[in-house]
Order: C-alpha cells, then sequence, then structure tokens
C-alpha cells in the first residue's frame, strides 16, 4: 500500500475544533472503518449488541461533521460478508438495529439534504432490512448534499470477483475485447461506480488492516487509524482526522519536487 499510516491515543494528540481545517484542502471522499462497539460494550459489562446501538451516535456525529466541512462522499463499513459468521442473534440484532435506523433517519437525512447510497449484495440481506434500504435511497435520490454510503454485506474481495465475472460476461457476448479492458473500465464495473476513490480511510479501535474494505479504491489513499473505540467517536475526532490528512503530501509516485 502506498497509503501513510499513523496511530493516535487520547493523550497524544491536542483537540482541535474545525476553524484548524483548511477548508479548501478537504477530502471529497472520506471512508470509516467503524470498529470498536463489542469491546465498548464488553468493557461496561454488557451484550455487544449494546455496544452497536451506542455506534449509532457516532454515526451521526460523522455524518453531521462531514455535512458541515463540505465532505461530498462519506462512506462507511457497516457490516461486512464476514460478519454474517458472527453468532446469530447479533447478526438478527444487528439487521434489526440497521432497519430501526434507517426508518428513524430517513427524515433527517432528507432535511439535511444527505442522499443515501448503499454497497454491497443487497439480496443477502433479510427482506424488511432490503425493503427499508432501498425505500430510503429513493427517497434521498434527489437530495443535493453529502452522499452517504453505506456498506452492508459487503466484501472488497466479493466485488471484485463480481466485476470480473461481469466483465467476462461482456467479452463473451462481445461488447469490447480483453485489451480493451483499462483500470477505469474494471471501476465501472465495481459498486463504487461514479464515486471517487477515497483519498482520507479512517479506522476506529487500533486495529491496523482493511478488513477486506474498498481493496480497489484505497490503493492511493491516507490512513489514519484511531485508538477511539466507535460509540466514543465524536466530530472532533473526525476533525483532528482531517487535520492530519492535510499535513500529508500526496506524491502518487512522483517525488515531492515534482508536487510542489
Amino acid at each position: 500500500m502506498t497509503g501513510q499510516f499513523a496511530r493516535y491515543t487520547n493523550n497524544s494528540v491536542q483537540k482541535m475544533s474545525k476553524d484548524c481545517i483548511n477548508m479548501q484542502k478537504v477530502p471529497a471522499h472520506v471512508a470509516i472503518i467503524m470498529d470498536g462497539n463489542g469491546r465498548w460494550a464488553e468493557q461496561r459489562g454488557s451484550h455487544r449488541i449494546f455496544g452497536h446501538q451506542n455506534g449509532v451516535n457516532a454515526v451521526r456525529e460523522a455524518v453531521e461533521a462531514a455535512g458541515e466541512l463540505g465532505v461530498k462522499y462519506l462512506t462507511l463499513y457497516a457490516f461486512s460478508t464476514e460478519n454474517w459468521n458472527r453468532p446469530k442473534a447479533e447478526v438478527d440484532a444487528l439487521m434489526e438495529l440497521l432497519v430501526s435506523t434507517i426508518h428513524d433517519e430517513v427524515d433527517k437525512l432528507s432535511k439535511n439534504k444527505v442522499r443515501l447510497h448503499v454497497i454491497g449484495d443487497l439480496d443477502s440481506l433479510p427482506a424488511s432490512a432490503k425493503d427499508n434500504v432501498l425505500a430510503a435511497m429513493k427517497k434521498t435520490e434527489s437530495n443535493t448534499g453529502l452522499n452517504l454510503v453505506l456498506a452492508l454485506s459487503y466484501s472488497s474481495r466479493w466485488e471484485i470477483v463480481n466485476a470480473t465475472q461481469k466483465i467476462a460476461a461482456d467479452v463473451a457476448a462481445g461488447k469490447f475485447r480483453p485489451d480493451d479492458i483499462t483500470t477505469e473500465l474494471f471501476s465501472q464495473y465495481l459498486c463504487t461506480s461514479g464515486i471517487p476513490d477515497p483519498e482520507l480511510l479512517i479506522r476506529t479501535s487500533g486495529e491496523e488492516r482493511l478488513s477486506n474494505f474498498l481493496l480497489w479504491q484505497l490503493a492511493y489513499s491516507e490512513f489514519y487509524f484511531s485508538e477511539i473505540l466507535w460509540p466514543d467517536f465524536t466530530k472532533n475526532e473526525f476533525y483532528t482526522a482531517i487535520l492530519e490528512y492535510q499535513k500529508r503530501e500526496r506524491r502518487f509516485g512522483k517525488t515531492s519536487e515534482q508536487v510542489n
């Protein structure tokens, strides 16, 4: 990976307000791996779902902060294909939480002109969850503010294989030749077609891995790792990540002299 890495603790970074942010250099697309809900709950002697429920507050914080800064796309890793392997009770509770949260938040999203997108294998979701997701996407499709992208039943390897299968089918149908396949063409077959690649990836809870998330799209993203468990993620944590991003030199394979 060519992205740069940073790890921070609560005490290692001075709290800064959004007033310190250069509004001319805010990333257009921020992606977040929301990690640590279960550990947050276990630290409080509660069931893991209690952490997921409180994690919804952190989602609101991130969405509001992104909207205030003028971020155009915010992608949240909400549920991976690997998460289906968790205990059935937890998965069922997560699906119920997904339905209730979307139902409760869709009007607020519309009021704030947030457009909802969902990427992933929607056909694998329970019918109620899929129906609510599709309805929310329909209700917000004309909104012109922040684009909120939820990755649900998503994994990058699934996405890449799925794209390859579609490309192979189109080659077999004579739509184009193998030699016509470029990175730009391949990107059009991904779930994120039409969405710019993230400039910044944030992962909470101290873990430092991608966990099968946007492997293609994150090729040149900057990485910011925080020790904060997701339910404790606040607007200020989002601002701090943006400030760190703005210190980075994004060279895309060039030298510093060429960039400057």
